[in-house]
């Protein structure tokens, strides 16, 4: 007869990764859904992490779902590495998954992000994760989420058209910035985190996998490899990118990337590159080092 005690492993501070096996599960059967159906909010049960919704939790659930020992971990915040709540969230991962921290695009094999995309191009063996502080598109213009769930399931989207249609009346152009609605799969419209335009067209038929999470409204939606992802525009009036082509970063003197705008005291503003790390790699290929850069999604302004 086995006895009781024989079922049970030894007590332990902490799980693997800081969550409990039980929701690390869970957050697995969420993303294989979510992948399934791109594009589609799939509920999870959004556990407690050691920092105030709002900040990334929805993220960080997801790579620490995703983390082993042999992961390497790249973690930015609007483009930059270096600030407080991308080194905060960076050093969280390593200590309790012992995973391998970098501000290396090239050498991560997990990369989370608020508001931006890496301008270099990621590969199939990386995997992309999206904080999302809202994930539903239809709020703007219908705020019941049953009503908008009943929406997602008709495929009855034509308020989000009328919405685009008001700003072209009213201001010449769309207006609509960061989080531009889009249609992933030909099904689904979801809004892709508060990422600029810029970044849209690089979750278009990319090799890697997205996974979007967001914590507060405990919901996960996915953009898996090779999948249409079209952002909504009107045939007459063709989706644009922010005009960033003709800016230079007066750090490494790079151009046709997206840019900064820092203002200075007589009134004038500089710009310098928002993916901060391609910024500095920049700068030490400039003064002789071998350093490699990958490819990126962009050339001279324009999506290669």
């Amino acid at each position: 007869m086995t006895a009781l005690g024989e079922l049970t492993r030894p007590w332990q501070a902490m799980s693997y990764g800081f969550l409990d096996p039980s929701a690390k599960r869970e957050m697995r059967r969420a993303m294989l859904k979510a992948v399934a159906v791109p594009g589609c909010q799939i509920p999870y049960a959004s556990r407690e992490v050691p920092m105030a919704r709002g900040w990334g939790t929805g993220g960080l659930q997801v790579t620490l779902t995703l983390v082993n020992p042999g992961s390497v971990v790249k973690v930015i915040d609007q483009g930059a590495d270096d600030s407080v709540n991308a080194v905060s969230i960076r050093q969280f991962v390593q200590k309790v998954a012992g995973a391998r921290g970098t501000w290396d695009t090239q050498e991560a094999t997990i990369l989370q992000s608020r508001h931006r995309i890496p301008e270099e191009k990621l590969r199939e063996d990386q995997i992309l994760v999206l904080q999302v502080p809202n994930p539903e598109p239809l709020r703007p213009v219908q705020p019941n989420m049953s009503l908008a769930r009943q929406m997602h399931a008709d495929a009855d989207y034509g308020r989000l058209w009328l919405v685009l249609y008001e700003q072209v009346v009213r201001s010449g152009r769309i207006m609509q910035g960061a989080s531009y609605p889009a249609l992933v799969n030909g099904r689904h419209v979801m809004t892709p985190s508060p990422i600029p335009r810029w970044d849209l067209p690089k979750l278009d038929m990319a090799r890697h996998l997205t996974l979007l999470s967001a914590g507060r409204e405990k919901r996960i939606f996915a953009v898996p490899p090779f999948t249409r992802v079209q952002p909504l525009a009107f045939d007459d009036i063709p989706f644009r990118v922010e005009d960033h082509a003709s800016l230079v970063c007066h750090r490494s003197g790079v151009a046709g990337f997206f840019m900064n705008e820092i203002p200075q005291p007589d009134g004038s503003a500089r710009h310098e590159l928002s993916d901060s790390h391609f910024g500095i790699k920049a700068i030490r290929r400039s003064e002789g080092e071998a350093v490699e850069i990958g490819e990126t999604w962009y050339r001279n302004g324009a999506v290669t």
